[in-house]
């Protein structure tokens, strides 16, 4: 089972990678994105903490973002030593488009499976990742980033 689960991963975060990159993003970009949308003016810091990464590497990731100008730094509010993360317009738009490709990529994978399968399958993962302590919403490849 593990065997299986390891090889449908793989196999689901190539593809999702290859699928993403069709609209200019690498996957821990579009993991980023996800993350800052579900938590508009979140810190470098904090986001970086919530996905396991370094800060170095978050201030990287970030950088890349917002010279495609899908993500701003503005000053925060409550602490001026650290820069609250929005999505730009562009980045909302883009947002849209991954969502949309997420959507047809879930379809695609789970294609030999009913709408009943599908929502008992991701329960049974929900319940493993649940017990593994995996971050909800984080894929755990950021923490080899």
């Amino acid at each position: 089972m593990a065997f299986l689960l390891s090889q449908v991963g793989a196999h689901a975060a190539r593809r999702f990678a290859e699928r993403v990159s069709a609209i200019g993003l690498s996957a821990p970009e579009a993991g980023l994105m996800g993350q800052i949308a579900a938590a508009p003016g979140i810190s470098q810091q904090a986001l970086a903490e919530h996905v396991c990464i370094l800060p170095s590497r978050i201030v990287a990731l970030i950088d890349g973002l917002q010279a495609k100008s899908l993500v701003e730094r503005r000053a925060s509010s409550e602490d001026r030593r650290s820069y609250a993360l929005h999505l730009t317009e562009r980045g909302r738009q883009m947002l849209g488009d991954m969502w949309r490709i997420a959507a047809e990529h879930e379809e695609g994978l789970c294609a030999a499976l009913s709408r009943a399968e599908r929502a008992q399958l991701a329960e049974l993962c929900r319940r493993i990742a649940d017990q593994q302590g995996l971050t909800p919403g984080v894929h755990p490849g950021f923490k080899q980033l």
